[in-house]
């Protein structure tokens, strides 16, 4: 066990757990002692997933698009599981949106997840009855929400959108003992990104590209668990209201 970052006896909600950081996040979580809650839209997924995990996993389907079904969720949890010590949202979407076609619709359909539904979430598990002493969250953000590229105009606002609302509630939420940051990843070995090397023609080369604007290369999902671990840990128990780069040095590039 890691004597820095033990979260033995912690409940905490993954959301988005059945693929790429949110899946490792939750491995890692479960290594750490956590009893860890799955949650996202392919129940299928988060049962092969939980059943790779320790005996104290569970899992709960949800849509975050449809912000109506995240309150019944948390109260499902919070009577079946009991209160939560913490929340990763790792849910998103993150498609290519030139401004030509960047209508309101697509900016609503980007919005609804990575924004709506990360507020709706802080909103439902922050109720009275829903959170344990020490509550720590983490959205996932992105250095998109801080350096910006053509056709992310969606993704980009979405997540500086989360970013802004952090350093809101962080404030809102700090006299009941909740600390909540986000985290920023770059570009990140998920199975979305293997499919847009293999689309660009080759390993090589793609790496090449990325390596010249985060010059540690394209980090491993374990490599962004472990900030969040960190973040949920009671050793962050004096960081709140922040977004932490985890970038490989793309954002200082």
């Amino acid at each position: 066990m890691n004597e820095l970052v033990d979260l033995r006896g912690r409940r905490i909600v993954v959301a988005g757990a059945s693929s790429g950081i949110g899946k490792e996040t939750a491995f890692l979580l479960d290594r750490l002692g956590a009893e860890v809650i799955l949650v996202a839209r392919r129940g299928e997924l988060l049962k092969e997933t939980v059943e790779m995990m320790s005996g104290n996993a569970s899992w709960y389907t949800a849509d975050f698009s449809r912000t109506e079904e995240i309150g019944p969720l948390f109260s499902q949890i919070a009577s079946e599981r009991g209160k939560c010590g913490g929340l990763v949202y790792c849910a998103g979407i993150g498609p290519s949106i030139p401004l030509n076609l960047c209508t309101p619709e697509k900016l609503q359909d980007v919005f609804s997840v990575n924004f709506f539904g990360f507020v709706e979430c802080l909103r439902q598990v922050t109720k009275r009855g829903r959170y344990s002493e020490g509550m720590r969250i983490v959205g996932i953000s992105s250095a998109a929400s801080i350096r910006g590229d053509k056709s992310r105009i969606a993704y980009s606002s979405s997540k500086a959108a989360m970013n802004a609302a952090v350093r809101c509630a962080a404030k809102e939420l700090a006299p009941k003992g909740i600390c909540v940051n986000t985290v920023a990843p770059s570009v990140t070995a998920t199975d979305l990104y293997r499919s847009i090397r293999e689309q660009s023609g080759g390993q090589g080369s793609y790496e090449e590209e990325i390596s010249k604007r985060q010059y540690l290369g394209v980090a491993e999902p374990s490599q962004i668990a472990s900030v969040i671990a960190f973040l949920l840990s009671p050793a962050s128990g004096f960081i709140t209201g922040i977004t932490l780069p985890v970038d490989g040095g793309l954002t200082t590039s």
